[in-house]
């Protein structure tokens, strides 16, 4: 513990988002530089508690008060080693993780919460920047032969760790590029693509294969993958969204969030020059209020769109902790995002009862209706129906897990009653040397939780594999329930 009173006199201070005005007007990350020294002192708040409920907090079960002490001590080349320890990707988690690390700070029981996700990405923004993130190269190569299927923060963990323990790897994409979500999904605001392709640039160097533009099930089929390969990881994610039942779905400028999305990272690729779909000039409406939504409305913002409406049916979330959110659980409290912070306006406990027709089969406007939250469902609230313009609505609504098609029916991998894929322990489906990962296995969840099943999962292989144990396994499948 470096500073015996760093929690009593240091306040929690976070860096500065740009002003709105200048940050609408590209699409960098939000956030400003973080003075060094300020954020040495911030590190220097954790308590180093005898029982660090930020481990608890934390899939990975990151070491965050050694590299908090580390850092305020200013020893950072052994910061990021530690930091390393346990998560492939800071620099993922660091900049997307909404840290449940520190809602389990000790701390922040009657205190604010040690800024444990700044001091992280700080950690590993630093280390690319001192040449302290090297290649690591497996001395002994095994002569067994993994495929990943998806290229997401799961499959890349998996990957990356089953190329360490000298296995050859071969990560398949379908889509044009390498990096799942992270790569088409996740806007260039909240994690510039630069810090994705650093670090695939330091896998390949460490011998992972990257295919992309493969659809595994249609381009290589199920028989060439078992033929092939000694085993499977499957990372390909909760894909197959969320949809909504009201009249007039069938419009078009009704898009899921996932159809939408991409466009602009293509965009800031330099595929195109403009979105196919884009919310220039129009009244946009976001039905789902939760972090994809939120990446719907700035980038909305970016796009200049005439109004942005946010609709979440749950009611309006309290501002601090209640008697039902105990410390150290994540508290589901009211947060407002950079892209919140640039406009648009939220609607909370609200239903899409009928999108309206302009007449040539676009929809124009949206009907609403006030619900009340019962024990039977959502309940209309009579005399509060409303309609509101809406020349594109996007469904971010989330997702229901992995999409049923070829790759699953033919490998003939059983699923749970979630309609995930079935998994024991060791991360193996039903089917033997098949084993999955992320949320295809796990449904719908955290970037932490990715990553931590993809270490988990690799264990499982290399076990599988060699007869070993030598692989870490941050977390099993049963261990806690869904975050």
């Amino acid at each position: 513990m470096g500073d015996p009173k760093g929690f009593l006199t240091t306040p929690r201070e976070t860096p500065k988002r740009r002003p709105v005005d200048l940050r609408l007007m590209d699409w960098r990350e939000v956030y400003e530089d973080f003075p060094r020294a300020t954020l040495e002192k911030q590190a220097g708040r954790c308590m180093n508690c005898g029982i660090p409920f930020c481990h608890q907090g934390c899939p990975l079960g990151n070491l965050i008060p050694e590299w908090n002490d580390l850092v305020y001590r200013k020893d950072w080349r052994e910061a990021i080693e530690r930091l390393h320890a346990t998560n492939n990707f800071p620099e993922f988690t660091g900049t997307l993780c909404p840290a449940p690390c520190e809602a389990a700070c000790v701390l922040a029981i009657n205190d604010d919460a040690v800024t444990i996700k700044q001091v992280e990405v700080e950690i590993i923004d630093r280390a690319w920047d001192e040449g302290w993130v090297t290649p690591v190269v497996p001395a002994v190569k095994t002569g067994r032969k993994v495929a990943v299927v998806g290229s997401g923060p799961a499959g890349l963990a998996a990957a990356q760790q089953l190329t360490r323990a000298g296995h050859e790897v071969v990560v398949f994409e379908r889509a044009d590029r390498i990096g799942g979500l992270l790569r088409y999904g996740i806007p260039e605001f909240k994690m510039e693509k630069s810090r994705l392709d650093r670090r695939l640039e330091q896998m390949q160097a460490e011998g992972t294969h990257f295919r992309a533009s493969v659809d595994v099930g249609v381009d290589v089929t199920t028989e060439q993958l078992r033929e092939e390969f000694d085993a499977v990881v499957l990372a390909g994610g909760a894909t197959a969204w969320r949809d909504i039942p009201a009249k007039g779905r069938e419009l078009e400028g009704i898009y899921q969030a996932m159809e939408f999305l991409p466009w602009a990272n293509h965009v800031q690729e330099g595929d195109l020059d403009a979105p196919p779909i884009t919310a220039e000039g129009k009244h946009v409406v976001i039905i789902g209020g939760g972090d994809t939504g939120a990446d719907c409305l700035g980038t909305s913002h970016r796009q200049k769109a005439a109004s942005v409406t946010q609709l979440e049916i749950m009611p309006t979330p309290p501002e601090h902790r209640t008697e039902g959110m105990p410390w150290p659980t994540y508290p589901m409290v009211y947060r407002v995002s950079s892209a919140h912070e640039e406009g648009g306006e939220r609607l909370f406990s609200v239903n899409t009862t009928e999108f309206v027709d302009d007449g040539n089969g676009k929809v124009k406007a949206l009907r609403l209706v006030q619900v009340n939250r019962t024990d039977k469902g959502f309940e209309p609230v009579e005399g509060t129906e409303q309609e509101i313009p809406a020349d594109l609505v996007l469904l971010a609504m989330g997702f229901v897990g992995p999409e049923k098609g070829k790759l699953l029916s033919e490998l003939g991998v059983e699923l749970d009653e979630r309609g995930n894929v079935a998994r024991d322990q060791n991360y193996m489906s039903s089917v033997d040397g098949v084993f999955v990962a992320g949320d295809m296995g796990r449904g719908q969840s955290l970037i932490v939780w990715a990553i931590s099943e993809g270490r988990s999962a690799a264990a499982g292989v290399d076990a599988y594999l060699t007869g070993r144990d030598v692989l870490p396994r941050p977390i099993n499948p049963t261990d806690r329930q869904i975050a």
